[in-house]
């Protein structure tokens, strides 16, 4: 049998980390996944519901007790924990706050808001993941799902519009353009997936127009789109795929004007 590669062998640490599983097991399991941590993983569970000896009611249990060590009874509420002891559980897993990284742990817990975490989401959020309720465990799987951050196109919608949520004020319906491009320059960098191409760094010139020409804030339906869009314009730099007759927001058809003014050589060949 070939050796394992480097990225391989730690593939297989993860996959022992996340699952408590031994070595040749995890090997097993990657190797029919094609090394795809989360499809092993996955497969992993749902052949074993109960890893460990850990039942699925003692694993959520054991979430709770987890949950009410992260709150400060003096300043949250039962069932959910603010903004401090948010951030402080955040940096205990390891996140980033300044990049994509946070993005993924709001995810997966499913906060409601920038600085709130609720019990239901945090116990509902890991007893879904299926990892070994334990800090180390739970430590290991948010790095796994970073990893695949940039990878993972579905995922990473996933992550994109939960954004959205947890980051909007919990009383608006949109974000402030401050604050949307500030989050963009977040979830389109690394780890996210970076919006660019070899032409052009499209996250660049989205920040521009919307500098010189966008003075509204950002509802769901504008940031949803700019992400598809974004997905088509790296995949077409050409923007073929833009037609005056498209369901594209009316923001999106500006924008396309604007850069066919701006590289008018792009539109040519577009044209052509």
């Amino acid at each position: 049998m070939p050796a394992l590669t480097n990225l391989q062998k730690s593939l297989v640490t993860q996959f022992v980390a996340a699952t408590g599983a031994n070595d040749k097991t995890a090997l097993r399991f990657l190797k029919n996944a094609n090394f795809k941590l989360d499809v092993a993983a996955d497969t992993y569970f749902a052949s074993n519901p109960d890893v460990g000896g850990v039942s699925s009611a003692a694993r959520e249990a054991t979430l709770e007790k987890m949950f009410d060590d992260l709150r400060d009874p003096s300043a949250d509420p039962k069932d959910s924990i603010a903004a401090e002891s948010t951030m402080a559980y955040l940096t205990s897993l390891g996140v980033n706050m300044e990049n994509a990284e946070m993005f993924v742990a709001l995810e997966l817990v499913q906060a409601p808001s920038f600085g709130e975490i609720t019990r239901k989401g945090f116990v509902d959020g890991w007893k879904a993941t299926r990892v070994n309720p334990s800090k180390s465990a739970h430590q290991q799987y948010i790095r796994t799902r970073i990893a695949h951050l940039s990878s993972d196109p579905v995922y990473f919608k996933k992550v994109y519009r939960h954004t959205f949520i947890a980051c909007k004020e919990p009383e608006q319906r949109a974000l402030t353009l401050e604050n949307a491009l500030v989050f963009w320059d977040m979830i389109f960098s690394p780890p996210g997936r970076p919006w660019k191409t070899a032409s052009h760094d499209w996250l660049e010139l989205w920040k521009q127009f919307l500098g010189e020409k966008w003075t509204r804030s950002v509802n769901r339906d504008m940031w949803n789109q700019t992400l598809e869009f974004a997905n088509k314009s790296m995949a077409d730099e050409t923007l073929s795929f833009w037609s005056e007759d498209g369901a594209w927001p009316g923001v999106i058809d500006e924008f396309v004007a604007w850069f066919r003014e701006k590289y008018p050589v792009d539109a040519m060949e577009t044209d052509n």
